[in-house]
């Protein structure tokens, strides 16, 4: 896949269809804390409230198509300085490294955006393989694994945390 035809933007209610695609699919959603969307009305409502609002959650988009999404969730009072990174994409496109790209584009841009931010971190279900992987080709870093700190559609789980390295990292991923 060609990096240059990966682009992130804002959510926009024309994505429902698109939203549907992925987060109607219960192979995606199995690792998001939301349930999987089952109408085009619950995207439309889920873009309206939770998306567009959103300070930072990213539509990845293929020729301004969503196939996916990153999301950055800023931390508050005295945690502003830090910020978690979560994403997902549709299953057609997972291997082909397009959510890697994505995540290096996101790290630049909301280091941009927020200049109190000096720390980013992701968290990785332990027995999530490929979203470990993903993490570790985007330049993060695992730190240690936080036991029973988790909790997604009913269980308790163990999770992998790391930062980016800044230093392997490029903060302007467009200057190849």
């Amino acid at each position: 896949m060609d990096s240059k035809l990966i682009t992130l933007r804002p959510f926009k209610l024309s994505d429902a269809d698109d939203l549907m695609s992925y987060a109607g699919d219960d192979q995606v959603t199995r690792s998001l804390r939301w349930k999987t969307l089952t109408t085009k009305d619950e995207a439309l409502t889920f873009i309206k409230d939770v998306c567009i609002p959103h300070p930072w959650r990213r539509s990845i988009c293929i020729d301004d198509r969503s196939i996916g999404f990153v999301t950055v969730f800023p931390g508050s009072s005295d945690d502003r300085h830090k910020a978690d990174l979560g994403y997902a994409i549709a299953a057609k496109y997972w291997g082909q490294g397009i959510t890697t790209k994505a995540i290096e584009v996101a790290i630049s841009q909301v280091f941009k955006d927020s200049p109190n931010l000096v720390r980013l971190q992701a968290f990785a279900d332990v027995e999530n393989k490929a979203s470990q992987r993903v993490l570790e080709k985007a330049g993060f870093q695992k730190e240690g694994v936080l036991r029973r700190y988790g909790y997604l559609k009913g269980n308790i789980k163990d999770l992998n945390i790391g930062e980016p390295n800044l230093l392997h990292v490029k903060l302007d991923p467009e200057s190849n």
